[in-house]
């Protein structure tokens, strides 16, 4: 009975586990920010935590990925490449992301290198002809929920 007991208390925390994949630096859920608030959040020294829906990762290595979040596209890359998430099968699914977050702007030929990483036509690669100010993300750590 004591038995039956233990594994029904700790029968949640091992399935949670279970329904996560974590990759890059261990940490801890503690504030997700919202991208809606009026803080200044942006090139900050410390550590954020954000949270959105995998819009695509790169299919060739999984060394950058997309993420929804309050209705903006944020471009994800890795820190110093140290980790890499799936290349397939994460689109959709929930991820929580701990690092800082800036401002980027993204030349011409990162554009098309990140436009070939995704598979893209030659047709499409080659009509970039502009550099882009997007909102990027560079992640110490990456929990995707399974």
């Amino acid at each position: 009975m004591k038995k039956l007991l233990i594994i029904l208390i700790l029968a949640p925390l091992f399935s949670f586990s279970q329904n996560q994949s974590l990759f890059g630096e261990k940490f801890k859920v503690k504030e997700i920010i919202d991208l809606n608030d009026k803080k200044d959040i942006f090139n900050i020294d410390k550590n954020i935590q954000i949270e959105g829906k995998i819009k695509s990762t790169c299919k060739m290595k999984g060394c950058w990925m997309e993420l929804d979040v309050a209705e903006k596209t944020i471009f994800v890359r890795f820190k110093n490449y140290g980790f890499f998430v799936p290349k397939e099968g994460a689109e959709g699914k929930t991820a929580i992301l701990n690092g800082k977050l800036f401002i980027d702007t993204l030349s011409v030929a990162e554009l098309r290198h990140y436009a070939q990483d995704a598979g893209k036509s030659k047709q499409e690669i080659s009509s970039i002809e502009k550099q882009e100010i997007t909102m990027s993300f560079l992640a110490e750590g990456v929990i995707i929920m399974n």
